[in-house]
């Protein structure tokens, strides 16, 4: 549907690094952003981010866990773009957040401390959930960059979407997240299984579709990305060579 439908745009979201909007396609709502609105980066080519949404949306969709949701390439009233299904989060929870130091709460773990602009001592936490621990290691397959805060949207019932992901499947090691509070523990039975999943996934249809989406170079670092983490089995710690945290956080 939102595929071939006319897609009719509402407004813009800001403050946003790139051009988004909001609107709807045969009453469905979504969020477009168009290639031409896309700010040039220096370590990814221009005109890829859309590109490297949908290819994001791929990977969550041969995990089986659905985290990035619908995400489809097309052309809309600014020229080709991404357009994602909208959806809305819960307004009354919090899977990323800021707390005094020392005061994390229960369910969540800590990531690390800093202060605010009151020079207030605070940590940032994020809650201990199967759906976040999902995300997080999706996060590691495509290669994320930047996993802010604000890019975890917390629905009803307790499932997690994760957006943004134009900055993702560099072929060099780019992880920056806040969801660090697993760093170096085991990863669960059904994590190793969405692993497996996107790693037979590679080898045949989501292997073709992302070669249409990202370089040959690209799709074969998250082939290998997948084989480590699988033999490894623990999620990864933050690497001394590349900022671990995106900035700002949220």
């Amino acid at each position: 549907m939102i595929e071939d439908g006319e897609l009719v745009l509402h407004g813009r979201i800001m403050p946003a690094s790139n051009a988004t909007f909001v609107g709807e396609v045969d009453g469905t709502q979504v969020v477009y952003k168009p290639i031409a609105g896309e700010r040039p980066l220096w370590d990814f080519p221009d005109g890829s981010l859309a590109f490297r949404e949908v290819a994001s949306h791929l990977v969550s969709a041969a995990s089986g866990w659905d985290v990035v949701p619908l995400t489809v390439l097309r052309e809309g009233p600014h020229g080709l773009g991404m357009v994602q299904l909208w959806k809305e989060p819960d307004p009354d929870q919090e899977a990323v957040t800021i707390v005094p130091e020392g005061a994390t709460p229960a369910g969540f773990l800590h990531v690390f401390d800093g202060v605010d602009q009151h020079d207030r001592p605070i940590s940032l936490v994020h809650e201990d959930s199967v759906a976040l621990r999902r995300m997080a290691v999706l996060d590691v397959l495509v290669n994320n960059a930047d996993r802010k805060g604000g890019h975890v949207l917390e629905m009803t019932g307790g499932h997690r979407h994760g957006v943004d992901h134009g900055v993702t499947f560099h072929a060099e090691p780019k992880l920056r997240t806040v969801l660090w509070g697993w760093a170096g523990e085991p990863l669960a039975a059904d994590e190793l299984d969405g692993i497996d999943r996107v790693l037979a996934a590679v080898a045949g249809t989501l292997g073709e579709g992302l070669e249409h989406l990202v370089t040959e170079r690209e799709v074969e670092g998250l082939r290998r990305r997948a084989e480590r983490l699988r033999a490894a089995a623990v999620f990864p710690q933050p690497r001394g060579d590349w900022p671990a945290i995106p900035w700002p956080p949220f």
